[in-house]
């Protein structure tokens, strides 16, 4: 057994850790837009693969025998070459994803199908929006000039963005009490969000509810069928190991 994990999300790290222990023979990918990516106890390679054919000639060539799709659950490209490239060698796949947010009570969102009806959503009054949903999205909310943003990376932005904002740099996973502080300092009147699901990045939305803030939530993009499971332990399983979570 060899497996490929395609990392991108914590739940990849925990797992990246799970497999070390059980002694299974794995590489960690990462998409390479971090530029400092947390330390794995595994093999690691950073960068694309080259498409579909350049992920089924990896899968072939280092002799891959299941590979877990752990990436961003917006990271679509790479979820469908995944998809494609197991297909095309026969090699099993699974895709480690976080179950989406769901409403509660006290909630206040505006459902988006996309970047641009996120942007297209917001309020034509000016006002202080913070935009959570990564550098590579935020260029349609350049035609919305009257706010003033809030962005917050992993790393500091290369080269100039598409409009004037207050960049953050800071690496999650954030706690309530810090959501809290940020948007009340900034007097945020509109936060932007990607439904990412999961804990790490939850505490922006229960600060929303308390402070009963809009959220636009941007919908998950639409993939094609494959196995899927939404824990650590599930993926084990899948590999026929136990999990030593807990121990």
């Amino acid at each position: 057994m060899r497996a490929l994990i395609l990392g991108g999300i914590a739940d990849a790290n925990v797992l990246a850790v799970e497999i070390a222990r059980a002694g299974i023979d794995a590489v960690y990918s990462y998409g390479g837009r971090t530029r400092a990516p947390a330390d794995q106890p595994l093999p690691t390679r950073s960068g694309g693969f080259g498409g579909v054919s350049g992920l089924a000639d990896t899968i072939r060539r280092d002799g891959i025998t299941h590979v877990i799709d752990a990436t961003h659950p917006f990271a679509v490209e790479m979820s469908r070459n995944a998809i494609e490239a197991c297909a095309q060698t026969g090699t099993p796949l699974i895709a480690l994803e976080r179950a989406p947010w769901t409403k509660a009570p006290g909630d206040s969102w505006i459902d988006a199908a996309d970047v641009d009806a996120a942007a297209a959503a917001l309020s034509e009054a000016p006002a202080n929006v913070f935009l959570a949903i990564g550098r590579q999205h935020i260029a349609p909310f350049a035609s919305r000039p009257q706010h003033a943003y809030t962005l917050r990376f992993v790393d500091p932005p290369e080269g100039a963005l598409p409009f004037a904002a207050d960049v953050i740099v800071s690496r999650g996973p954030f706690t309530l009490d810090g959501e809290l502080e940020m948007l009340r300092a900034r007097k945020i009147a509109w936060i932007v969000a990607r439904n990412s699901g999961g804990d790490g990045a939850r505490a922006k939305i229960d600060a929303a509810r308390l402070l009963g803030l809009p959220v636009i939530m941007i919908s998950r993009p639409e993939l094609p069928e494959r196995p899927r499971v939404e824990s650590v332990t599930e993926v084990m399983q899948w590999l026929g190991h136990r999990t030593c979570l807990g121990a």
